[in-house]
């Protein structure tokens, strides 16, 4: 059947499919006509080389929706008419995840989409591969037949392979018509929405970031030179990224160069390599192999749930991008613009470290990318050289063009657009009043926040990371509230053994100059996958098996965290909270895990610290009913008050749809929270509120009226928290908090900002 079917289009049934399928889409490319025609061709060509009885291409529109571009056996009146919603069907599913769907039986699928019109209901299996170009997702290439199949690897491969020169004929323009919705709203004013990554405000233009090579060759005229151009480049490459790794501003130690050391390892990985070598031995031109083995690695990896994966697909696509440039004869920076503005805004679907670095700092004033998160390696480096991004801004690349006005705004994440000159006017007023307002707090750094009735607040900070503590001195923080000592995991490959946590430890304890620290025992699992670690897939990640649960099911990883603060603290004092405690019983168990590492450390006659301190973090609503009993096996309590909310309400504080339903300033919550005050108080326990809910100024008015004394928060809110705390009356609060509780005041918030502006409070 494959011979026969193959004769039938003239090409001989000995050949490798692949390359009878490149070489022919190779001459259809280079034909005349118009874009249509040529689609029509593809799918005509691919049926039949693949013994197929349907193949189609689907394109995506702006609104993320597919339309089906052309097709070989379905009703050819569907083309052009047939449209998929964003994610529906195999299809869709296909497209909104970037990877290959491969069902013998398509129909029996729960996400499976009938559409009468095309009549494909006679056809039961269907294999569909992304159509990508440089990461992002044009369309879904589809073969399907009557029969039931599972589509080998082999037929995978080679449709993924197509997809790939499928993308690069849709990137060249030829599609009449493709797009042409895209191009109407990049005149207009826009404003989208994504996650902070890094905290500021910026003004400027925007520079496009397009470090991909377009490949116009695909099949090598001779491998063996291909091959030596390869090795030249992957040589190329890793003396380039020693050479970055001298760069001035990443020279001190810190989370940023462990990221860069480790993006450093990745283009050495001998995998890697030797996949890029067998794509060239197949026949591809070196950039040609590049391309498959990176679409290769990233389907791979978009097929992993967790967080981890997906910043490897991104360092995977940084090493290729920088790889085809130097195929290119291009240096690096070579891509940059020649007249880089001074006050450059970078736009990019999504970017490395490295690449970051390319810029001049000096003109680089924000950063927008369509994926990452403030965990990842690029907001790592962005905080690092200090200027404001914004991740997670879909399709912020379709919606722009060089040189647009933009407005980064890193307090709510959001990006105005060419924005009207009303916005960049109170943008610009905003900019100079926080100027303003950062010399006011500047001069209340030296100052201790103490209420007008002389009440005594500590306010601390937040941090995770080694640089984070700069900003306790700038601040005048009074310590660390929280340490997140899990980001240091989560950056490194390998699991970091004792002499190197103790030797991070003990760098953290001597940037604080003396100042009290808390540090996080370890808080992994849930959406902090680490990848040395096995992934555990769970329907509700948040209240499963994370943070010292995983701990007491593998002691082993608390002991080592334990032995190496214990050896980091040596001589000075260890404050560790435990997250994630559940029950009085579990703190216990910890607690005696705990005594046991100590216990042997001064059997031993080794360094200890002189005062150590066991807490809890408070963030399961269970010890509510057994907050006495905890009490008493604590040092201290933190309020991680983000997910103890959560919880609370049975919101996800993460999905939009959910997170907005509840307010913290409502009567529930606020009297939960002071349970826990007055019970701390009655035990003589200290407590700290250390979420999100501490580093807003109203609600923290709200906590110190409940008779809370210490909070923690982010290193920007230090300035603004100090303003607020030495304008307040906190007695006076109380008794307003105490008289709104008793009422049951539906609206609280409202209540409480009259009672400042009243009272004079700066919020």
């Amino acid at each position: 059947m494959q011979g026969r079917r193959n004769e039938e289009h003239g090409v001989a049934p000995s050949e490798p499919t692949l390359r009878i399928i490149m070489r022919r889409l190779r001459d259809i490319m280079a034909e005349s006509g118009d874009g249509q025609s040529r689609l029509d061709k593809i799918v005509r060509h691919v049926a039949g080389v693949m013994v197929a009885e349907v193949c189609s291409i689907y394109l995506k529109r702006q609104d993320g929706s597919l339309e089906l571009f052309a097709t070989e056996g379905l009703n050819p009146q569907s083309v052009h008419t047939t449209r998929l919603k964003r994610g529906e069907g195999l299809v869709g599913r296909c497209a909104e995840l970037g990877v290959p769907v491969n069902e013998p039986d398509a129909q029996k699928h729960p996400a499976y989409s009938y559409r009468p019109e095309t009549g494909e209901e006679v056809y039961h299996s269907l294999l569909a591969v992304p159509i990508l170009r440089s990461g992002q997702v044009l369309g879904v290439l589809v073969v399907q037949n009557h029969a039931y199949k599972q589509y080998s690897d082999d037929d995978v491969e080679t449709l993924a392979s197509t997809a790939m020169v499928v993308g690069e004929h849709l990137a060249s323009g030829s599609v009449a018509n493709w797009g042409a919705d895209i191009e109407i709203s990049r005149s207009l004013a826009a404003v989208i929405r994504g996650d902070v990554l890094s905290e500021g405000i910026a003004l400027g233009h925007v520079v496009l970031h397009e470090p991909r090579i377009v490949v116009t060759k695909l099949m090598a005229d001779d491998p063996a030179l291909e091959l030596r151009r390869l090795e030249g480049a992957i040589a190329e490459l890793r003396a380039g990224l020693d050479e970055m790794l001298g760069h001035q501003q990443l020279a001190s130690d810190g989370d940023h160069r462990d990221v860069l050391e480790a993006y450093r390892m990745f283009a050495h990985d001998r995998g890697w390599e030797r996949r890029l070598r067998e794509a060239v031995q197949s026949g591809l031109t070196a950039e040609a192999g590049v391309e498959r083995v990176q679409n290769s690695a990233r389907a791979r990896m978009l097929r992993q749930a967790d967080a981890y994966w997906a910043e490897r697909q991104r360092d995977f696509d940084d090493l290729s991008d920088r790889l085809l440039r130097i195929l290119a004869g291009r240096s690096s920076g070579s891509h940059l613009p020649v007249d880089m503005p001074s006050d450059t805004v970078l736009v990019a679907r999504t970017m490395g470290p490295a690449e970051l670095l390319d810029y001049d700092p000096a003109k680089l004033r924000g950063l927008v990318i369509e994926d990452g998160s403030p965990q990842s390696h690029v907001a790592i480096v962005a905080k690092a050289l200090g200027i404001p991004a914004v991740g997670r801004a879909v399709a912020v690349v379709e919606h722009v063009s060089p040189g647009d006005g933009v407005i980064i705004d890193g307090e709510t994440g959001e990006v105005h657009l060419r924005p009207l000159p009303d916005v960049v006017s109170a943008y610009s007023d905003k900019v100079r009043f926080r100027a303003r307002r950062q010399q006011k707090y500047e001069a209340l750094r030296d100052k201790k926040a103490i209420t007008k009735d002389g009440r005594r607040i500590e306010v601390n900070i937040n941090a995770g990371l080694l640089y984070d503590l700069q900003h306790m001195e700038e601040s005048g923080a009074d310590g660390i509230g929280l340490f997140r000592t899990e980001l240091q995991f989560m950056v490194s490959h390998t699991f970091p053994r004792l002499e190197r946590q103790a030797q991070s430890y003990r760098q953290v304890v001597e940037a604080a100059g003396g100042k009290p620290i808390v540090f996080r025992a370890l808080d992994i699992g849930g959406d902090k996958v680490l990848p040395y670690l096995h992934a555990v897939k769970e329907e509700n990640p948040a209240i499963g098996w994370r943070a010292i649960r995983m701990s007491l099911d593998r002691p082993a990883l608390f002991r080592t965290q334990v032995r190496a603060l214990l050896k980091a603290t040596a001589g000075g004092e260890l404050r560790l909270m435990v997250p994630m405690i559940s029950t009085a019983a579990e703190m216990l168990t910890v607690k005696a895990m705990f005594d046991r590492e100590l216990g042997l450390i001064r059997r031993k006659g080794l360094p200890s610290p002189e005062r150590v301190k066991l807490g809890a973090m408070f963030e399961v609503p269970s010890l509510f009913f057994e907050l006495d009993a905890l009490l008493k096996t604590v040092d201290f309590l933190s309020i991680g008050s983000n997910d103890l909310l959560q919880f609370l309400f049975a919101a996800d504080r993460t999905n939009a749809r959910v997170a907005n339903r509840y307010d913290p300033l409502s009567v529930a919550p606020l009297r939960a929270l002071k349970m826990v005050a007055d019970a701390c108080r009655g035990h003589g326990v200290p407590v700290t509120v250390c979420g999100e809910m501490a580093g807003r100024p109203l609600e923290a008015l709200a906590l110190i009226a409940l008779g809370f004394r210490s909070i923690s928060m982010a290193p920007s809110c230090v300035g603004p928290m100090k303003a607020m705390v030495l304008s307040l009356d906190a007695d006076l609060a109380a008794a307003e908090m105490e008289r709104l509780l008793a009422r049951g005041e539906k609206d609280m918030r409202g209540a409480l900002l009259k009672f400042a502006r009243k009272s004079g409070v700066d919020l």
